[in-house]
C-alpha cells in the first residue's frame, strides 16, 4: 500500500528541521506564538514597541551562543536580540525568489540571515547592509529637518545635551549634600542652613585651600569657618545668650534638648552649652537698645570686604537673617528699607557715620540696635562690633540654631535697585541660597579657578552668584571693594584671575581703557555676568581674547534663569526644549500699550512666535517658588500672573521683553516700562541705544521716553557721552540714525552728559531722566532738538522750546 503524501513543510521549516517543536503557527500572516509562553500572543505592549508580528518573548535557538546580544535586525534597524525576534509567514505563504536570495534562503547563503531564520551572519556584514539600506534614509533626514524647519535648533543640539547632562548633575549634586545636611547632627555645624553647612563641609574638605583674597589679606577656608563663628557667638549673646568665659558650657543650667525650640528659619535655640542670659539681656555695645529677640533682621551697610562676609555668616549660623542694604541709601530710602525689612539692628561702616549724622536720631527712635563694624570715635549707643567678635572664641556653633522648618523659608533681604521707585526687600529662601551653590558648575568653571569679583556685595550678583557661587565648587575669590579699570588687568596678573564676573557696564569701561601692558598675557577664560551689550562684547572680545563670554539673564526675586553656555554674541540663554526641561519658562504675546499680557477668546496667553518680542513668565511651583517681598502683598502686585496656559495656573512675571530666534536662541529686548509708543509704533530702547553705540564717538547712551505736549505717547530722547578726545557729529548722527532706524524710532531729543546717571548696581537711571525731560531753561546740559523740515538736530533753544510746545516746530 503506498505510504500517504507528507504534509508540504513551510519554506523556512524545510532548512529549520524541527522547528515545528519550537514555533506554533497561526492563520493570519506575521502571527506567531512563543514556546516560553504557549497559547499566547505578544503582549499588547511589547507589539506598540517591536512593531506588529515582532515578538521579544520567544525562545532562543538552540544552536544560539550569544542570546542576549542585541544587533540591529532587517532593513528596518529594529533593535533586536540576536536570534531571539523574528517574524513569520502563514505556513502556506512561500517566499518568492527575490526574497529568498535577499534573506540568504539557500544552503550556505550569506543574506541576512543564512540557513534560516535562527543562523545570522558575523555582524560585519549585517551592519555593512543596514548601513547601506540606510543611508539614503540617513541622507534625506536634514532636508526633512529643514523643510520642518528643525535644522537650525538640531545643530546646537550636542550643546544642548552637553548643558542638560551638567544641570542635572549640579542638581543631584545639590540635593545630596542637602539631604547629608538633614541626617547630620544637629548639635554640629553641618547640620545648620544651607549656607552654615557649606562652608564647615569646606572647611574640612579644603581647609588650607584660598577661599578669599581682599588687598594683601588672605583667608583659608578654615580661617573663614572660625572667623564666621566668632561672629556667630557674638550675635547669639547679642540675644541673650552666655556661652560662658571659655566660650562653652557655663554650667549654670543651660537649657536641655527638651527646652530647645524647633529649628525655624531665624530661630535661636537653647542648648549646647549656651545659656540664656535673662535680666535686662543688654549685649554688649548694646547701649540703652533691648536684646535682639530669635529670627531678627540684622541689616548690613557695609561696603564689599572679607567682615561683610563674616558678619553674614555669623548672623547665618546664628539664626538671624540679613538684610543687604545698599551703601549709597541715606535719609528716606533708607528708612524706608530699613522699615520694610523690619530690621531690628543695624551694623554700619565706621567711614559711613559722617554722612549718616543726620539719620542717628530716627535711626534710635527705630529702636534698632546700633553697631560700628570697626575701631573708632563713634557716637553714643554704638560700640564697635568687631572688637566683639575677636573676643569669642572661634569653636563651632550647633547647626540646629540656623537650621529651618523649610527649605523655603526666608533667610535674607535684597533690595531691588529702585530704578522705578523706591527700593523693595526682596525675599531669599534657604532654597535660592542653596540653588546659588550651583551657579559656576553650570558654568563649567573648577575648584582650582580664581574669580574675580569687583560687585558691590549687597546685589544678587555679588553676594549669591560671587560669594556663594564660589563656595559651591570651593574655589578662590579676589574681591574688590570698588571697581577700578585701570587696575582690573594687572589685579589680574598677579593673583592668577582666571574667571571674572562682571555686571552692566564693567567691560564697558574696560574696553574705553588705554592699552596697556597688563591687559596681555593675562589667563582670563572666562567671563561670566549679565548686561554685556553686543558692540561691546565683540570689542572685548577682540582686544582682551581669547576668552569666552558667558552672558546670563536673572532677576534677584525671580525663579527663572537663563545662560548661554554656547557663547553665542548677543544672546543672554537658550529655549531649546531640553533646558526648558529642566529651566521651565515661556515668551508669551504682550500689549506696550495696556501694559498686560495678549489673551486668546478664551482668556489664555498666546506664546510668541520666532523673531517676536514676548514677555517672559516662568510657573510658579514648590521647586522654583516666588517669595515676593517684605512688607504687604500689594508690593508683588503684577508680578503674579493667573490662568496663563490653562486654568488655575500661576506664572512669575519678569517684567522683560525677550526674543527667540529660528535657532533657539534667546535676546534680551527691552523692560516692559523701558518700551515706549510713539507714532502707533513700539520702541526698543536697547535696540535704539545699540545703534547709537556703533558711532566711534560716542561712548555711552541712555535712550528713554518723555511727554511732549500735544503729542499722544512719548518720544525718543537720547542722553549721550563723547568718547574722549571726540566731538559731538550731528551730521553723521543723522545721517547714521536715518539709514539705521525706522522714522518712529529717531530720537528727537539729545542730551549731552559729562557721565551717566546708573544706580549702585550701575543701571540706567531712565526714569528720573524722563522726567527731567527737555526744558533749555531747567536743564543745563546741552540738548538738541530732531528738525524734520531741515534733517537735522539743531541746538535746542528757547525759541525752539517755545515753538516746539505751540505745535510750530514738527518732530
Amino acid at each position: 500500500m503506498p505510504k500517504p503524501p507528507k504534509p508540504r513543510k513551510n519554506l523556512e521549516d524545510r532548512h529549520n528541521p524541527g522547528i515545528e517543536g519550537r514555533r506554533e503557527h497561526r492563520p493570519g500572516p506575521g502571527r506567531v506564538r512563543a514556546a516560553s509562553s504557549p497559547g499566547g500572543s505578544a503582549p499588547r505592549a511589547e507589539r506598540r514597541l517591536w512593531g506588529e508580528g515582532w515578538e521579544s518573548g520567544a525562545a532562543p535557538h538552540p544552536h544560539s551562543s550569544r542570546v542576549s546580544a542585541l544587533r540591529p535586525c532587517g532593513v528596518v534597524g529594529a533593535w533586536v536580540g540576536m536570534g531571539v525576534c523574528q517574524r513569520t509567514r502563514a505556513p502556506w505563504k512561500e517566499r518568492s525568489q527575490l526574497e529568498r536570495a535577499a534573506l540568504g534562503f539557500r544552503k550556505g547563503g550569506s543574506g541576512m540571515f543564512a540557513n534560516g531564520w535562527n543562523q545570522t551572519v558575523p555582524m560585519e556584514e549585517a551592519g555593512s547592509m543596514a548601513a547601506l539600506l540606510l543611508l539614503p534614509l540617513l541622507l534625506l533626514l536634514p532636508l526633512l529637518l529643514l523643510k520642518l524647519h528643525l535644522w537650525p535648533q538640531l545643530r546646537w543640539l550636542p550643546a544642548d545635551l552637553a548643558f542638560a547632562v551638567r544641570a542635572l548633575c549640579c542638581k543631584r549634586a545639590l540635593r545630596a549634600r542637602a539631604l547629608a545636611a538633614a541626617a547630620a547632627d544637629p548639635e554640629g555645624p553641618e547640620g545648620g542652613c544651607s549656607l552654615a553647612w557649606r562652608l564647615a563641609e569646606l572647611a574640612q574638605q579644603r581647609p588650607a585651600h584660598t577661599f578669599l583674597i581682599h588687598g594683601s589679606r588672605r583667608f583659608s577656608y578654615s580661617e573663614a569657618e572660625r572667623e564666621s563663628n566668632r561672629a556667630a557667638r557674638a550675635f547669639l549673646r547679642a540675644l541673650g545668650w552666655d556661652w560662658g568665659p571659655d566660650g562653652g558650657d557655663s554650667g549654670e543650667g543651660s537649657a536641655g534638648e527638651g527646652e530647645r525650640a524647633a529649628p525655624g528659619a531665624g530661630d535661636a535655640a537653647a542648648g549646647s552649652g549656651a545659656e540664656f542670659a535673662g535680666g535686662d539681656g543688654a549685649a554688649r555695645g548694646g547701649g540703652a537698645a533691648a536684646p535682639l529677640s530669635p529670627g531678627a533682621t540684622v541689616a548690613l551697610l557695609l561696603p564689599a570686604g572679607p567682615e561683610f562676609l563674616w558678619l553674614w555668616f555669623g548672623l547665618a549660623k546664628a539664626g538671624l537673617r540679613t538684610a543687604f542694604v545698599p551703601t549709597a541709601l541715606r535719609r528716606g530710602p533708607l528708612l524706608h528699607c530699613l522699615r520694610s525689612c523690619g530690621a531690628g539692628a543695624l551694623v554700619l561702616a565706621p567711614e559711613f557715620l559722617e554722612s549718616l549724622e543726620p539719620d542717628l536720631p530716627a535711626l534710635r527712635a527705630m529702636g534698632l540696635h546700633l553697631w560700628a563694624a570697626g575701631p573708632g570715635t563713634h557716637p553714643a549707643g554704638i560700640s564697635d562690633l568687631l572688637a566683639e567678635v575677636s573676643a569669642e572664641v572661634d569653636g563651632p556653633v550647633p547647626g540646629y540654631l540656623s537650621s529651618p522648618q523649610s527649605i523655603t523659608d526666608t533667610c535674607l533681604y535684597i533690595f531691588t535697585s529702585g530704578t522705578t521707585g523706591l527700593p523693595k526687600a526682596a525675599r531669599i529662601s534657604h532654597l535660592k541660597i542653596l540653588q546659588c551653590q550651583g551657579f559656576y558648575q553650570l558654568c563649567g568653571v573648577h575648584q582650582e579657578d580664581v574669580i574675580y569679583l569687583a560687585l558691590p556685595l549687597y546685589h544678587m550678583s555679588g553676594s549669591l552668584l560671587g560669594i556663594v557661587g564660589c563656595m559651591g565648587i570651593g574655589a578662590t575669590v579676589v574681591l574688590k571693594s570698588k571697581f577700578s579699570a585701570g587696575q582690573f588687568w594687572e589685579d589680574c596678573q598677579q593673583h592668577r584671575v582666571t574667571v571674572f564676573q562682571y555686571i552692566g557696564e564693567l567691560c564697558r569701561y574696560l574696553v574705553n581703557q588705554p592699552p596697556s601692558k597688563a591687559e596681555r598675557g593675562h589667563k582670563v577664560r572666562l567671563a561670566v555676568g549679565s548686561g554685556l551689550r553686543p558692540d561691546t562684547w565683540e570689542r572685548f572680545v577682540r582686544r582682551f581674547g581669547p576668552l569666552q563670554v558667558l552672558e546670563t539673564y536673572g532677576l534677584t526675586e525671580g525663579n527663572v534663569a537663563t545662560i548661554n553656555y554656547t557663547g553665542q554674541r548677543g544672546a543672554v540663554g537658550r529655549a531649546s526644549w531640553l533646558y526648558k526641561h529642566i529651566f521651565p519658562f515661556s515668551l508669551i504675546r504682550y500689549d506696550v500699550t495696556t501694559g498686560e499680557p495678549i489673551r486668546d477668546p478664551r482668556g489664555h496667553c498666546m506664546a510668541t512666535s520666532p523673531g517676536e518680542p514676548g514677555l517672559l513668565v516662568a510657573p510658579v511651583s514648590q521647586q522654583s517658588p516666588f517669595l515676593g517681598y517684605a512688607g504687604g502683598p500689594e508690593l508683588a502686585q503684577g508680578k503674579l500672573l493667573k490662568d496663563v496656559f490653562r486654568p488655575g495656573d500661576v506664572f512669575f512675571n519678569t517684567g522683560d521683553l525677550l526674543v527667540c530666534d529660528d535657532q533657539g536662541f534667546l535676546r534680551f529686548h527691552d523692560r516692559t516700562g523701558d518700551t515706549f509708543r510713539w507714532k502707533g509704533e513700539n520702541v526698543a530702547t536697547t535696540e535704539v541705544a545699540e545703534v547709537f553705540e556703533a558711532l566711534d564717538f560716542l561712548q555711552e547712551v541712555n535712550v528713554y521716553g518723555v511727554t511732549v505736549p500735544g503729542h499722544e505717547g512719548r518720544a525718543g530722547m537720547a542722553a549721550l557721552v563723547l568718547r574722549s578726545p571726540h566731538s559731538l557729529d550731528l551730521m553723521q548722527l543723522y545721517t547714521h540714525v536715518s539709514e539705521n532706524l525706522p522714522p518712529y524710532a529717531w530720537p528727537r531729543f539729545l542730551r549731552l552728559q559729562e557721565s551717566l546717571a546708573t544706580t549702585e548696581t550701575f543701571k540706567q537711571q531712565k526714569v528720573r531722566m524722563a522726567n527731567e525731560g527737555f526744558d533749555p531753561s531747567t536743564l543745563s546740559d546741552p540738548l538738541y532738538v530732531l528738525d524734520q523740515a531741515v534733517g537735522a538736530y539743531l541746538p535746542l533753544t528757547t525759541a525752539r522750546y517755545s515753538a516746539l510746545l505751540a505745535g510750530n516746530l514738527r518732530i
